[in-house]
C-alpha cells in the first residue's frame, strides 16, 4: 500500500494500489485493497468534501479537542452519531454541578443504542470514535460489511498541545491519565495508519491535520452512478 497524498475525494477508495514494500499486510476487505490518503501539510488546499459510497460508514477518530465534533458538526447533515451530542443532551436535563463522570456510563448506553438503531436501520453513518475503543471499529466494521458496505476511517492528526487548547476552548477537559492514554491509542493508531495497517475490516483511511480538517465542508454519502458535485 502507499499513501496517497491530496487526493480530492475519498470515494475511490475501494480502488486498488500497491502495497507498500515492508508494509504489514492484511486482507482485501471485500475483495478491495486498502487505501490511505495523507491530505496533511497541504495548508488547506485539500478537497473540500469527501464522497462515500450510500450504506458504507466512516468514523472519525483523534485525540480529545483534535476537532471531531467540530468536523462532524460542520460537514456532516443527517447521518452523524457523535457522543458529545448524547452528553449534552443528557447535561441538558441534569443538575449543572452534577459531575459527569457520576452519569458518564448512561451516556455512554444511550449512545451506543442509538448508534446501535442507526447501524440497523441501514443508512450511511459518521460516527464520532474517541480512539481507545477498538471493539467498536471492528462492531462497526462487522455492521458495514453485514450490510453490502465496507468501513472507512478519518483520522485527525493534531499534537498534544493543539488537542489541549481544544479542550480549553470548549469549556472540557479530560483528566490528565486520560489523555494519555488516548495519546497512547491514538498514537499506536496513526502510526500504523501511516504504514499501511488499517484496522481490521476497514476499506480506506484519510490523514487529516487541523488545516485539512477546517478545509472539509462536506462528508457524504452517493449512491452508485450518481456524478460527483
Amino acid at each position: 500500500m502507499t499513501l496517497q497524498r491530496y487526493a480530492t475525494t475519498a470515494g475511490a477508495a475501494r480502488g486498488a494500489m500497491p502495497r507498500q514494500p515492508g508494509a504489514p499486510a492484511r486482507e482485501p476487505v471485500a475483495g478491495h485493497t486498502s487505501v490511505v490518503r495523507d491530505l496533511r501539510g497541504g495548508g488547506g488546499r485539500g478537497p473540500h468534501g469527501l464522497d462515500f459510497a450510500a450504506g458504507d460508514v466512516v468514523v472519525v477518530s483523534g485525540l480529545p479537542g483534535s476537532g471531531k465534533s467540530t468536523l462532524i458538526r460542520r460537514a456532516v447533515e443527517e447521518h452523524a452519531v457523535d457522543s458529545q451530542d448524547t452528553r449534552d443532551r443528557w447535561a441538558a436535563v441534569l443538575p449543572a454541578l452534577l459531575p459527569y463522570a457520576l452519569y458518564r456510563p448512561l451516556v455512554r448506553v444511550a449512545h451506543y443504542a442509538g448508534l446501535w438503531r442507526r447501524l440497523r436501520s441501514g443508512g450511511s453513518v459518521v460516527v464520532h470514535d474517541c480512539g481507545t475503543q477498538a471493539w467498536v471499529r471492528r462492531w462497526l466494521a462487522r455492521e458495514a460489511r453485514r450490510r453490502g458496505g465496507v468501513l472507512h476511517l478519518l483520522l485527525l492528526d493534531v499534537t498534544p498541545l493543539v488537542a489541549r487548547q481544544g479542550q480549553r476552548e470548549r469549556g472540557r477537559g479530560v483528566s490528565g491519565y486520560a489523555f494519555a492514554r488516548h495519546r497512547r491509542a491514538v498514537g499506536r493508531l496513526l502510526r500504523d495508519t501511516e504504514t499501511g495497517l488499517l484496522p481490521r475490516g476497514c476499506a480506506s483511511a484519510v490523514l487529516l491535520d487541523r488545516d485539512a480538517a477546517a478545509a472539509i465542508g462536506r462528508i457524504s454519502f452517493r449512491e452508485a452512478g450518481l456524478p460527483q458535485e
